[in-house]
């Protein structure tokens, strides 16, 4: 079996990501998949309800961030690229929040598409400070209709040439579906556009074949190419098996398997190579995923290689996840966090 070679992070590295930032500057990303409205009711609770025997929490703000898809385009674009978004969204109050958040934060509403048989996918989180009470959902969980999918299918052909390379993010809300894959992967090949896939554990490896890149978690790499989760969960020293497999089901020459604090191993060809996270306070893993795959995106597309991307994507990852909630990532604080983390 392959020993994977353990990456440098040293000055040199640092200062080559560091000197690279402004090579992102206007590079095109096309992202295509699920997007949603993340809501927060922040407060405290200082009561339990006479009604019923739940906390009464005591609102003092209100929050709306973009979510899912539109969580990786806001990324690409606080990163100094453009974000070309392609998704679909219902007849509704949650897609006019959605257009007016978008619009916000600089991402393009042009390539969005409008179902009115569907709901925007809207997900509300009460929270008193830091600590999650209930989440409520509005959503349909099922493939999009081949009406919905063919425009979906034809936006994407019809802008991928203006792209530097193309995201697929899949969190199994419809707008990724099996036949989907396989056609935009077709596209992007005819057009010489790589496509990057960030995947959900629901599907199974073989649902991506033919993409170039594929980012899963740990735990989701286990489920996605069949091997047995209990045995494998609790062993990450497993990892090249595990990869390994997920590279032989979908036919992509890279991989990138995220580890949380164990970092990231990546799989190009036949090489294996483990990158370490930076030691930070983790305030809130939310949306770090979409901050991963938009910087690696713009990191590859921009000159650097895949080892060095995915150093910046880790280093990203590090200054949202000290943040609550779906937040870009900032070139500043990139900056700061790249000079300053162990």
């Amino acid at each position: 079996m392959t020993t994977p070679v353990k990456a440098n992070v040293g000055p040199q590295e640092k200062q080559l990501l560091i000197n690279q930032i402004p090579a992102l500057k206007g590079k095109k990303i096309l992202i295509v998949g699920d997007v949603g409205l993340d809501e927060y009711l922040m407060g405290e609770v200082r009561r339990i309800s006479p009604e019923a025997p739940v906390p009464v929490l005591e609102v003092d703000s209100e929050d709306m961030r973009l979510g899912l898809s539109a969580n990786v385009a806001q990324n690409v674009v606080s990163l100094g690229g453009e974000a070309m978004l392609v998704s679909v969204v219902g007849d509704d109050t949650g897609a006019s929040l959605l257009k007016d958040l978008c619009e916000k934060n600089g991402v393009s509403w042009e390539y969005m598409i409008v179902d009115k048989s569907r709901p925007t996918t809207r997900k509300t989180r009460v929270m008193a400070k830091h600590h999650h009470i209930v989440r409520v959902d509005h959503e349909m969980r099922k493939y999009l209709s081949s009406e919905a999918e063919a425009r979906l299918i034809a936006a994407v052909e019809k802008n991928v040439s203006k792209a530097d390379c193309v995201i697929m993010e899949d969190y199994a809300k419809g707008v990724i579906s099996g036949p989907g894959v396989a056609k935009i992967a077709e596209i992007c090949h005819k057009n010489g556009k790589k496509l990057l896939v960030d995947p959900h554990r629901n599907n199974h490896a073989a649902f991506y074949s033919g993409v170039d890149l594929i980012k899963p978690n740990y735990d989701e790499a286990v489920i996605m190419a069949g091997l047995d989760f209990n045995e494998l969960r609790e062993n990450p020293n497993q990892v090249v098996q595990v990869g390994r497999a997920l590279q032989k089901i979908t036919g992509a020459k890279e991989l990138v398997v995220t580890r949380g604090k164990d970092g990231m191993t990546i799989f190009s060809g036949d090489q294996v190579t483990e990158v370490p996270t930076y030691a930070r306070k983790v305030f809130d893993v939310t949306g770090a995923g979409d901050t991963v795959i938009a910087a690696l995106a713009l990191g590859l597309v921009s000159g650097l290689s895949l080892v060095h991307s995915c150093m910046l994507a880790n280093y990203a990852a590090g200054v949202v996840v000290g943040k609550v909630g779906c937040v870009p990532c900032e070139i500043p604080e990139l900056i700061e966090y790249i000079k300053t983390a162990h």
